[in-house]
């Protein structure tokens, strides 16, 4: 029986301690390919994919995944200019996602923000589309529909399934094999609409320097990546945060120190997302809320070069939530 085209990258991962390695970008695209194009069976993406997650995937790999995914993407026949590109695909579970209110507010400002992500993957997770739709926020379900929402309103979220099916496919494989898998990184970096500044959020903090190496394969300009409350790109205000960014190459890092000090906030028992909406009207507070959409978009706009400093930044955001656009949400009840 004639081995099959695929097998010999399974080989380069699996051939015993000695004789295994990571692969090249080169190689991570090829095989990232066949992959997208279906020119594989099932037992081998499996095997694959469990692969890199014993070995744990390098930069290069996820450069390569990442430029083989791009090239199958359905791009609209012009691209919008946007400036940042911000993921979501974890869910949250312990607290709301008020990072949805960092990237309105940036919106609000000018800053024109491309959103995805996806869902479903995790059980018990409140997940971004649901909470965009429950807050009266238009979601995209093509990317010549996000371009549209990122023209009239600066802001856009769409759906993985919606602009690279495999991917989201393979996401929804978690349940069946049990663990996360390199596609969690790769559709954080997909970056759609070429953004100059892309922002990334990671659970276990040992991905950060991964982010940082693919960044420079990638040969994308401005990126930041950090621990964020429950995977997403959020800032956990009661904590310290570490920054690790790529800015035309070059890697650096920056802690955020934590911006309450006195005991931990406790998990949000309700996940009331209708609560969101009347902090964002004004109706009833949350400090924490608050201090997390603001700390976040700090982050950003550091990232962005509109401050020269953490303390410029988060006057910067502090600023921006006061001035928001309270119509922009809208409370179901």
């Amino acid at each position: 029986m004639q081995e099959h085209p695929f097998a010999q990258y399974i080989r380069i991962l699996g051939k015993g301690k000695r004789g295994s390695r990571s692969m090249t970008e080169q190689e991570a695209y090829d095989a990232m390919r066949m992959v997208i194009n279906n020119e594989i069976e099932q037992c081998q993406l499996g095997a694959f994919l469990m692969l890199l997650r014993v070995k744990e995937e390098t930069g290069e790999e996820i450069a390569g995944f990442v430029r083989a995914v791009r090239e199958g993407m359905l791009l609209p026949s012009k691209i919008p200019s946007v400036d940042l590109d911000w993921s979501s695909y974890a869910g949250k579970r312990r607290q709301l996602p008020w990072f949805i209110f960092s990237a309105l507010i940036l919106a609000d400002s000018g800053i024109k923000v491309l959103m995805h992500g996806t869902e479903g993957h995790t059980e018990g997770r409140v997940y971004t589309r649901e909470t965009l739709e429950l807050l009266g926020v238009p979601v995209s379900k093509t990317l010549s529909q996000a371009a549209e929402h990122v023209q009239k309103n600066s802001f856009a979220y769409i759906a993985l399934e919606h602009f690279a099916p495999t991917m989201h496919e393979i996401i929804n494989m978690r349940p069946l094999l049990g663990l996360r898998s390199p596609v969690h990184t790769v559709a954080r970096m997909l970056n759609p609409f070429h953004a100059p500044y892309s922002i990334q959020g990671i659970f276990h903090p040992g991905y950060r320097e991964t982010h940082q190496e693919a960044a420079k394969f990638l040969n994308q300009g401005h990126v930041a990546v950090f621990k964020g409350e429950g995977g997403e790109v959020e800032r956990n205000p009661d904590a310290a945060c570490l920054v690790k960014s790529v800015h035309n190459d070059v890697p650096s890092e920056e802690e955020w120190p934590p911006l309450f000090t006195g005991p931990r906030h406790l998990k949000d028992e309700t996940m009331d997302v209708q609560r969101m909406a009347r902090v964002w009207e004004g109706a009833v507070d949350d400090e924490y809320g608050v201090a997390s959409a603001t700390g976040t978009a700090a982050i950003a706009l550091r990232l962005m070069g509109r401050a020269q400093s953490i303390a410029e930044a988060q006057a910067q955001a502090d600023a921006l939530w006061k001035n928001r656009n309270r119509q922009r949400v809208k409370s179901a009840a």
